[in-house]
C-alpha cells in the first residue's frame, strides 16, 4: 500500500454536530426517510406510484400481480435501505431496524435458488435474464443492493442481508468472468464494481476485489461486449455518443474525456478509483487522474453539476455549460461527490476536497427542499417558468420540486448521501488525520499509537473560523492536515494561541510533530462575497459573473428581485453586503448588493433599432443560497448576471 494511500474514516467513528450537515442528518431520519418509505409503498397522494415494494412482495409470492415500473426499479429500494443505514449509525431506531428487517424478509423470500435477485427478470421470465446487460440493470440493481447489506451490516453487525447479496454476487461471478464458457460483459449501468470493492473491504475475500478488477478491465475490450449483445437486442445507443454513453467504446485506461451518461460516468470512476487504490494500479490510478481533469477543469458547473446535455443525460464537449438547458442531474453531482472522495483516498490533494466540497453545497442539496419531501432531478442554473411550459428544448427542466418520480433514481440518493455525510468529512493515514470538509464534530482515530478524538466547532459555511481540540490520553507524534480551501485567499492559524505557519502540501497546512491533550488550532478564514467568472471558452458565461461566499454559490429570485432577472447587470462597484438572516431559507447568510436594471423607454416599441446606449436604472439586489431557491414558490432564478467590465 503506497504511503500516500488514506481511508475515509468510517461513520462509526464520526459524530456530525455541524448545525448545516447536522440539520440534514436529522431532516433526512425524521422526514426524508419516513416520508420515502410512504413513497415506496405508493401511499403519497398524488404522487407517481414507486411500485418497489410491490415488486418485492409478488416476487416474493405474497401478492399476485405483475411487475411494474422501470427495469432498475429495485434500486429505489436499495438506496433507501442504504441511506436508513446510514441514519442508524448516529440514530438508533428500533423502529426503522424492524422495518429494514422486514424488507430483508421479502429480499430473502424473493431469492431464487442459484442466488439470483432481480424483481424485473424473477416476474417477467427467468430465462431473460442476463441476456441485455447493456441496458436492463440488473449488475446495477445488485450493486445498489449490495452497498445496502455492507451498509447495514456495518451500522447493525446483522449479516443476514449481506448474506443474501453475497450468493447474489457468487451467481453473477458463476455468469461472468475471465474463465472458459463465462460471458465476457460488464454493467450496462456501473455501480457494481464500487459495490464490489466495499464488499472485499468488509469481507476481505480477495474474489470480490477481482470481479471489480475484472469488469473495469473488461470494459471496452475487442470483441465489443455490447455490440455482441446488439446482434440479438437492436443497436446500442444512437447518434454521436454511441457505445460512450456507456462509457465502453474503449478500455477505460485508454479513455481521454469524460464522457456519456453522466451517472454512469461517475460509478465507473468512482469504482477505478478503489480498486487502483486497493491493487495498488498506477497505471489505473492515472486514468482516473485524466478523467478527473477532463470532468472538473472541463465540463463541470459552478455548482458541481455535470451533465450538460439532456440527450443521453450525458457530457458533450469541452466549455459546452448551457445555464437553461442543463440536465444536470442530482445523482450525477452525487456521484461526482463520490469519485472525489475516492480520489482523496488515492491522494489527498485539496483540488479532490474543494469538488468535494462544491457538489455537496451545491449541486446536490439544490435537488431536495428544505422540508425534504421535494424533490429536482435537473438542476438548472436559469430558470424562466414560462419558458419551461412552452419550450420543447427545456421540457426536462422543472421549474418546482416534485413529490416523487416514475424513475426515482435521485430521492434516495439523496436519502443515502445527507445520512453519511460524516464519511466526507476526515481521511486518515497511518501517519496522519487530514481534515477535508469543515463540519463540526467529532472524530476517534489511532495516530502514533494513541487513541485521540478531534473535535471541530464552527458555523461553516457561513462563517470562516474553525476550532480544532485534541483529546489523547497521552503525548503522540502525528501530522494534522488542515485543507485551506480553493476559495479562500486569505487565512491565518494559531496552535494553543500562537501563530503558525505550517507547510502548505497540495492544499493542506500540514502541521507536523508532538501533540498532547488539550491543544488547540484555530483556522480563521477570511469569508468575503467574490464575484466569479467562467473560462472565456464557455460561451454561455461571456460577459456574465457569478456570486459566491465561502463554498457557497448564490443566485437571484424573482421573489426577490422581480421577473425579467436577465435584464439586470452587476455593476463595477456593487457594494456587497452579507448577513445571516435566522428567518430566511431556514437560516442563511445572504447578500445584498447594487444593481442595474435595463429600462425600456416607450419609443423602443420595435424589436430592432438602431444601436444606441443602453438605459439602466439602479435597483438592490439580494442574492440566496443556490441550494435553498424555489423554496419560497414559483419563479424566475439565475446564478450567472451580465456584469460590466472590472
Amino acid at each position: 500500500m503506497k504511503k500516500e494511500f488514506t481511508t475515509s474514516v468510517p461513520l462509526s467513528q464520526v459524530t456530525v454536530t455541524d448545525p448545516f450537515w447536522g440539520g440534514y442528518m436529522e431532516l433526512a431520519r425524521t422526514r426524508i426517510i419516513p416520508y420515502q418509505w410512504e413513497a415506496l409503498n405508493d401511499r403519497v397522494p398524488d404522487a407517481e406510484p414507486s411500485h418497489c415494494i410491490h415488486n418485492f412482495k409478488v416476487a416474493a409470492g405474497l401478492e399476485d400481480g405483475k411487475f411494474e415500473g422501470c427495469v432498475f426499479q429495485d434500486s429505489d429500494l436499495a438506496k433507501w435501505l442504504e441511506g436508513a443505514a446510514y441514519s442508524l449509525v448516529s440514530h438508533p431506531d428500533k423502529e426503522l431496524e424492524a422495518t429494514i428487517d422486514d424488507v430483508v424478509d421479502l429480499m430473502e423470500k424473493a431469492q431464487q435458488p442459484d442466488g439470483y435477485l432481480d424483481t424485473y427478470y424473477i416476474l417477467n421470465g427467468m430465462d431473460k435474464r442476463w441476456t441485455n446487460v447493456r441496458d436492463n440493470h440488473e449488475m446495477y440493481c445488485a450493486g445498489h443492493m449490495l452497498e445496502a447489506a455492507v451498509a447495514y451490516y456495518q451500522a447493525t453487525g446483522k449479516d443476514r442481508m449481506l448474506k443474501i447479496m453475497i450468493r447474489v454476487v457468487e451467481h453473477i461471478s458463476s455468469v461472468f468472468g475471465p474463465e472458459e464458457g463465462k460471458k465476457k460483459g460488464y454493467p450496462g449501468h456501473e455501480e457494481l464494481e464500487l459495490a464490489l470493492v466495499r464488499l472485499y473491504q468488509v469481507t476481505g475475500d480477495p474474489k470480490h476485489l477481482a470481479l471489480a478488477k475484472y469488469f473495469i478491465d473488461q470494459r471496452g475490450q475487442q470483441p465489443l461486449f455490447f455490440e455482441e449483445e446488439a446482434k440479438v437486442n437492436g443497436p446500442a445507443w444512437e447518434g454521436p455518443l454511441g457505445l460512450k454513453y456507456y462509457q465502453a467504446a474503449q478500455p477505460v485506461r485508454d479513455q481521454q474525456d469524460a464522457d456519456g451518461h453522466s451517472v454512469r460516468a461517475m460509478y465507473l470512476y468512482s469504482g477505478m478509483a478503489s480498486v487502483a487504490k486497493e491493487t495498488g494500479d498506477e497505471e489505473l490510478a492515472a486514468a482516473c487522474r485524466r478523467l478527473w481533469e477532463s470532468t472538473t477543469r472541463r465540463r463541470m458547473y459552478i455548482t458541481g453539476a455535470i451533465g450538460s446535455s439532456e440527450y443521453g443525460e450525458a457530457f458533450t464537449y469541452d466549455y459546452d455549460l448551457p445555464n437553461d438547458m442543463i440536465y444536470g442531474e442530482t445523482c450525477a453531482a452525487i456521484g461526482l461527490a463520490m469519485f472525489a472522495r475516492r480520489m482523496l483516498e488515492l491522494s489527498p490533494k485539496g483540488e479532490y476536497a474543494d469538488v468535494m466540497e462544491r457538489a455537496l453545497y451545491n449541486g446536490v442539496i439544490s435537488g431536495l427542499s428544505l422540508e425534504g419531501d421535494r424533490f429536482f432531478y435537473v438542476n438548472p442554473l436559469e430558470v424562466v417558468p414560462e419558458a419551461c411550459e412552452k419550450d420543447q428544448r427545456l421540457h426536462h427542466v422543472r421549474y418546482e420540486r416534485q413529490k416523487w418520480f416514475g424513475c426515482a433514481c435521485c430521492p434516495p440518493n439523496l436519502a443515502r448521501v445527507t445520512s453519511s455525510i460524516g464519511w466526507y468529512v476526515y481521511t486518515q493515514r497511518e501517519d496522519a488525520l487530514f481534515v477535508n470538509l469543515y463540519a463540526a464534530s467529532q472524530c476517534r482515530v489511532t495516530l502514533g499509537g494513541v487513541p485521540v478524538t478531534v473535535s471541530a466547532e464552527g458555523n461553516y459555511p457561513w462563517e470562516g473560523t474553525i476550532t480544532l481540540k485534541v483529546s489523547a490520553p497521552s503525548s503522540f507524534k502525528s501530522t494534522l492536515a488542515l485543507r485551506i480551501p480553493g476559495w479562500c485567499r486569505t487565512w491565518k492559524l494559531t496552535r494553543n494561541g500562537k501563530a503558525v505557519e505550517p507547510a502548505l502540501q497540495d492544499g493542506y497546512a500540514m502541521l507536523d510533530g508532538d501533540w498532547n491533550d488539550g491543544d488547540t488550532l484555530v483556522l480563521d478564514m477570511d469569508m468575503p462575497v467574490e464575484r466569479m467568472q467562467a473560462n472565456p471558452l464557455v460561451r454561455e458565461d461571456i460577459g456574465k459573473q457569478a456570486v459566491m461566499r465561502g463554498p457557497i454559490v448564490y443566485c437571484l429570485e424573482e421573489i426577490d428581485n422581480g421577473k425579467k432577472l436577465y435584464e439586470i447587470t452587476l455593476p463595477r462597484e456593487a457594494g456587497f453586503t452579507a448577513k445571516w438572516e435566522k428567518d430566511l431559507l431556514g437560516g442563511v447568510v445572504a447578500i445584498g448588493s447594487r444593481g442595474l436594471r435595463t429600462v425600456k423607454s416607450e419609443e423602443e416599441s420595435g424589436l430592432y433599432r438602431f444601436a444606441a446606449p443602453i438605459k439602466r436604472e439602479e435597483v438592490s439586489l439580494r442574492w440566496v443560497p443556490y441550494y435553498a431557491w424555489n423554496n419560497r414558490g414559483v419563479g424566475e432564478m439565475t446564478v450567472w448576471v451580465h456584469s460590466e467590465e472590472l
